[in-house]
């Protein structure tokens, strides 16, 4: 089933938009409110399983989408569309982070992460480098974790103190243990296998104070993917992930010591809940040196990840600026003083 938000006013397909929150027509610029819109304007085309095509409504062309496509746009007349099939059921997302950053705020903070061609190579900026820019709802897991960690450590503490003519060192030994009960709200693992799993944690935190209930009309207008893989399937991800906090901890409260060496660690966490999310990611794709590089930006806060490219050959001349001026500072420092002696 594909779905079109049709305008009430002129019957054009309207999107979401990141400013107002709103679904916005494109033609004649009428706002509708997602809670508050008329159902009975929505268009639906019933397709056959997990069809691959489907015919858009506003302009006739036949689309092909793939199989995890949840949420799209006709290539044609740029119509958004929602396959709501690929959305029921156990493929339903419990919440949503709608987005808060536009297209065109996407691509200025892409130019300027890529500072304003300060280190890039010559001609960058300038260049037609970016292949697509593309607004895209990414499925997450959210866990709700307890870990309970049971720590066997051993402590040193060393003093040294003079008696007479005699220098001591004492060394005393300790047996530490600590029983800790920890508790974890709303971890994300990323659920699509298609993108790259430290790129997306890279893009965190969200804020999650912002999810809202899920409704389709939030992807109108935006690339979206349905899950790949099961919160089973993720459960050692995530439990991978929280690793390092709980060490971070555990190191947190022992302290006094002159060294702390861990005998055991025992560590069992269990899955209080988890609950299917969507959160929303620009994705920028660019041409450098025959190759396709990816810019990534958080759609709710607007935190940046990726790698630009760099000249060498500025970073090089850059690095012989700073080496030169520290030089003839140095340099300066040295007459100063000499002079002063004289």
């Amino acid at each position: 089933m594909i779905v079109h938000y049709k305008c009430p006013n002129c019957s054009d397909d309207m999107g979401f938009d990141s400013q107002s929150g709103k679904l916005s027509c494109p033609s004649c610029g009428r706002n509708e409110t997602i809670e508050t819109y008329d159902e009975n304007l929505i268009s639906m085309t019933f397709e056959e399983e997990e069809a691959k095509e489907y015919h858009c409504e506003n302009c006739g062309a036949s689309v092909i989408t793939e199989a995890d496509t949840t949420a799209t746009s006709c290539s044609f007349c740029g119509a958004g569309v929602v396959l709501i099939d690929r959305l029921s059921g156990e493929l339903a997302p419990a919440k949503v982070i709608p987005f808060t950053i536009s297209k065109d705020e996407a691509m200025a903070a892409f130019k300027k992460w890529c500072k304003n061609g300060r280190l890039t190579p010559k001609g960058f900026m300038s260049g037609n480098r970016v292949k697509e820019i593309t607004g895209m709802y990414v499925p997450f897991w959210m866990y709700d974790l307890n870990s309970k960690v049971k720590v066997h450590a051993t402590g040193k503490k060393i003093r040294t103190y003079t008696r007479g003519n005699y220098i001591y060192t004492e060394t005393k030994y300790y047996d530490v243990f600590r029983d800790i009960n920890l508790d974890y709200a709303k971890v994300p693992v990323d659920a699509s296998e298609r993108l790259n799993d430290e790129l997306m944690d890279k893009l965190e935190p969200y804020n999650y104070s912002d999810l809202k209930p899920f409704k389709t009309p939030y992807l109108a207008g935006y690339l979206a993917e349905k899950y790949n893989f099961t919160d089973e399937q993720l459960f050692s991800r995530v439990k991978s992930k929280i690793q390092r906090f709980i060490d971070s901890y555990v190191r947190s409260t022992i302290s006094g010591y002159s060294s702390v060496h861990y005998n055991r660690q025992d560590i069992n966490t269990e899955q209080r809940k988890s609950f299917y999310v969507l959160l929303p990611v620009w994705m920028v794709y660019y041409d450098h040196d025959k190759q396709e590089h990816t810019f990534a930006m958080n759609g709710q806060t607007g935190k940046v990840v990726g790698k630009p490219p760099i000249s060498y050959g500025k970073v090089a001349a850059w690095f012989s600026g700073v080496a030169g001026g520290t030089f003839l500072v140095m340099k300066l420092i040295s007459l100063a003083f000499g002079g002063g002696l004289l």
